[in-house]
């Protein structure tokens, strides 16, 4: 199994979507908070459609509850500022893959902080980033696809 982290998530519809995600795809969902919405915030229930009552979520007040809970966890950072592909490295079981808020990203001091494990996705341009949504869902795919789906192909 896998672990999706969103770090002070801003939209209600991405939180939603990737919520649908999760569940489709039997990863658990971590929340940070302070978010940008109400978790019953009616978008946020409409884009995750009837799928809430099929995730995993656990709620954290800070991150450092998150990471306090998590401890000794393999973590990836997904950011705009890495060096390395998603695609260049390996994602074990039980991984955790960290989103930050779509209008900042992550904490610059976290990503540097253990910037090995920090990743991106190749864009062209100078576009500043994709949809958290779409991010979450292209990264999630590759870690499932090196794990052979665990065996759900």
């Amino acid at each position: 199994m896998l672990n999706i982290v969103l770090v002070e998530p801003e939209i209600p519809q991405n939180t939603g979507n990737i919520a649908r995600t999760c569940a489709c795809t039997n990863c658990r969902l971590h929340l940070v908070r302070p978010f940008g919405f109400e978790i019953s915030d009616k978008t946020l229930r409409r884009a995750g459609l009837d799928y809430w009552d099929k995730v995993d979520i656990t709620y954290y007040d800070s991150l450092g509850e998150f990471f306090a809970k998590n401890e000794g966890a393999t973590f990836f950072y997904a950011t705009t500022k890495a060096k390395q592909s998603y695609t260049d490295v390996s994602f074990p079981d039980n991984s955790f893959i960290l989103f930050g808020k779509e209008t900042k990203g992550l904490p610059e001091d976290l990503i540097y902080k253990d910037y090995e494990r920090a990743i991106r996705i190749p864009m062209f341009g100078s576009l500043r980033s994709l949809n958290l949504s779409n991010s979450v869902a292209i990264i999630l795919y590759e870690a499932l696809r090196q794990n052979d789906f665990f065996g759900q192909k």
